[in-house]
């Protein structure tokens, strides 16, 4: 399953990228402004949303996901640099990033509590971190009817948790949240936050 789910992941994203999604990541990925990183940039989806005037660096740790890349780095508007590399190991100096954008890779990221406190590492005081995640909803029902579905979604879908806290997680990790936009009855969020440095 490791080497399909690369190949198949676009043609399994189309229908969710051509309509609301792709708003919603041009949206969002549009904030972005001067040195970008961006965390699993798989097959480069956001590329195309970036904003003239900023340098992205996307790390990706699956490298069948970022040999797909190829294409939308050369269409972009923007530089962009990818690295093979892992959110929970950053290869970049302390405050480097003015800007942190991850979209729907935090349920898959092994220990998140690591990646965070990576991010906030190599970001600038005052850096925006700009998020697009599903999470785990808020409803018993639906709660517990993620937590029982993961275990097997995660073989499939390449580590991803369907009942992953992502805001609970920010908060744990000392990082202001500034704004929470909910999508599909609070399946999906866009987050944004602010960077402070202790």
């Amino acid at each position: 399953m490791g080497k399909l789910f690369p190949r198949f992941y676009d043609i399994a994203m189309t229908p969710l990228e051509n309509t609301r999604f792709k708003k919603i990541r041009e949206s969002l990925v549009s904030i972005a402004s001067g040195r970008v990183l961006e965390i699993g940039s798989g097959t480069g989806v956001n590329f195309p949303y970036y904003k003239s005037g900023v340098q992205v660096d996307a790390i990706e740790p699956n490298p069948l996901m970022m040999n797909q890349t190829e294409k939308r780095i050369k269409a972009a508007q923007v530089p962009i640099k990818t690295h093979l590399a892992k959110a929970e190991n950053l290869p970049f100096a302390d405050d480097s990033f003015d800007t942190v954008v991850a979209t729907l890779v935090f349920c898959t990221i092994p220990d998140p509590v690591k990646a965070l406190q990576e991010i906030k590492r190599v970001s600038k005081p005052g850096a925006k971190f700009l998020l697009f995640e599903h999470v785990r909803l808020d409803q018993e029902l639906m709660g517990k009817t993620q937590d029982l579905l993961t275990p097997a979604w995660k073989k499939i879908c390449d580590g991803c948790h369907l009942n992953r806290d992502t805001v609970s997680l920010l908060r744990n990790a000392g990082i202001p949240i500034t704004k929470v936009n909910s999508y599909y009855g609070g399946l999906f969020l866009t987050i944004e936050c602010g960077i402070e440095k202790e």
